[in-house]
């Protein structure tokens, strides 16, 4: 048993029909009862470890084998002296199952048994939810909801809340919540495979620390994604590390196009961005030019309005970073840029236009015609105009399904930006980013993105786009990692450079 958080590997993510598949797998090949007896110590093991000195555990158990994974464990707990109350949930087990071993055996051991949750106590060292799992598909209703939301009042009394598998209430593919009751847990112990839902969405506050157990049963089955870390920073310093020989005409040229009067800040940060990335050359392209130097970075310079209607190929080999703070003005520019650009990011006020203007999404769809890659950045309301959605609440509703229909539309590596971003690229397993907190969520971070994405593509333009942009994604959260309050976006610029450093 491990945490999963922070990762050095790629590994596998699963939804509720691959894990059932290796669940089911794994059971004929072992004696009966093996892995729910497994599973149910691990439980008691992590809470040992999470309260070593503890002595009281509630424990929730639902009428499956999740529940049955939660009753061994409060077996195990009891025979070491704790006290344990637990409450059934549901119907009785079939006979002969695992969950009907699981109940039988805690009856033995003479367990304090309830199912009346006003017997349960007002406070535990432990709370352990093992009510629905991997399982749940609707909205918990009667009594599940009633446990759950004795769970978060012992929760908000100081208890310790340790969810089995995935808390119960949220969709263990998508991470959200399944209705109003979603179990808000410190840590999740999740069995035999990793499942996409707690890693993106509001699947990741509420499973808190995610630990895995194999139980001892390999997995062959790649699943339905990859959850990436910061391994993917080394890797892209590995393949691009400068030669002594580096000079900035190696290190490619990016162009900003935003950066409207009222928005220069969002273009000098992409800007900014791609510089600190390692750029060779980037200049700012804003609708009002007025050739002065930019304040503290003399470094950038100035892209003339004339040269977009020069020859495409005096320009074409830049990657042009489009959007940051553009507005409405930088359409004509955003045409000729699909037109012509051989590598293009698409952030904020572009990915606006495009979605309000077909001519710009058939421009768009036929850059893969040209083989010309295209990186978008959305945030989830941008995603929901791109797609037509009336709100953000329909994209983040299945996140991994909505940046994988976006791809698909514009035939583009999508980067969903928001708690565990998710990148899909035609063609390639999605993929969930391990990295990032909360520090993240100020103005002006998502410019970061976008002007690092071109910076570090200037510098590799053979990269395949999705292995630049999960680089890209892992990095920006990593420079986020241990800042207990918000970061400033110029400051995340800073730490994202200091990541540079092989000793960082």
């Amino acid at each position: 048993m491990l945490p999963v958080l922070p990762t050095s590997h790629d590994q596998s993510l699963h939804d509720a029909p691959s894990s059932r598949r290796i669940e089911s797998a794994a059971l004929s090949l072992h004696p009966p009862h093996t892995l729910i007896e497994r599973a149910g110590l691990a439980v008691a093991r992590l809470a040992l470890a999470l309260k070593p000195f503890g002595r009281y555990a509630a424990v929730f158990a639902g009428p499956g084998n999740n529940g049955g994974d939660g009753l061994i464990a409060a077996r195990h707990l009891a025979a070491r002296g704790w006290t344990v109350d637990a409450l059934l949930v549901g119907p009785e087990p079939q006979p002969g199952s695992d969950a009907a071993h699981a109940l039988d055996t805690a009856r033995q051991a003479g367990l304090s048994l309830h199912t009346d949750p006003q017997r349960m106590p007002r406070w535990a060292d432990v709370a352990i939810d093992a009510l629905l799992g991997l399982g749940a598909s609707r909205a918990p209703e009667g009594a599940f909801a009633s446990a759950i939301q004795a769970i978060d009042s012992l929760r908000d009394a100081g208890t310790t809340v340790l969810a089995v598998d995935v808390p119960s209430g949220i969709d263990a593919r998508t991470g959200q919540p399944l209705g109003a009751d979603a179990v808000r847990a410190h840590h999740t112990l999740t069995f035999l495979t990793l499942k996409s839902g707690l890693f993106t969405g509001e699947g990741r506050a509420l499973a808190g620390r995610v630990w895995f157990d194999d139980l001892g049963v390999p997995v062959g089955e790649k699943g339905v994604g990859v959850l990436f870390g910061a391994s993917r920073i080394t890797r892209w310093q590995g393949e691009f590390a400068r030669s002594a020989s580096s000079h900035k005409g190696r290190q490619g040229d990016v162009v900003v196009l935003g950066g409207a009067p009222t928005m220069r800040g969002a273009a000098w940060l992409a800007a900014t961005s791609a510089l600190a990335a390692g750029a060779g050359r980037v200049y700012a392209a804003l609708p009002d030019d007025d050739g002065q130097p930019w304040p503290a970075r003399p470094e950038l310079m100035h892209w003339d309005a004339a040269r977009w209607s020069t020859p495409t190929d005096t320009w074409r080999d830049i990657v042009a970073v489009c959007g940051c703070g553009g507005g409405t003005a930088i359409a004509p520019a955003l045409s000729t840029v699909l037109h012509g650009a051989t590598r293009v990011v698409l952030d904020a006020d572009a990915l606006n236009l495009v979605a309000a203007d077909e001519t710009l999404q058939h421009a768009l769809r036929r850059r893969a015609t040209h083989g010309w890659p295209t990186i978008l950045t959305p945030h989830p309301l941008e995603a929901a105009r791109l797609l037509g959605l009336p709100s953000a609440a329909g994209v983040q509703a299945d996140r991994l399904d909505a940046a994988t229909q976006l791809a698909m539309r514009f035939s583009a590596t999508v980067v969903l930006k928001g708690s565990g971003s998710v990148v899909v690229t035609p063609k390639r397993r999605l993929s969930v980013n391990a990295t990032g907190s909360s520090a993240l969520a100020t103005a002006g971070t998502g410019d970061v993105l976008a002007g690092w994405i071109g910076g570090l593509w200037a510098q590799s333009p053979g990269i395949a786009p999705h292995d630049l942009a999960c680089a890209a994604v892992a990095w920006h959260g990593a420079a986020a990692e241990g800042h207990s309050g918000p970061l400033l976006a110029a400051d995340l610029i800073d730490a994202m450079a200091a990541l540079h450093s092989p000793s960082a």
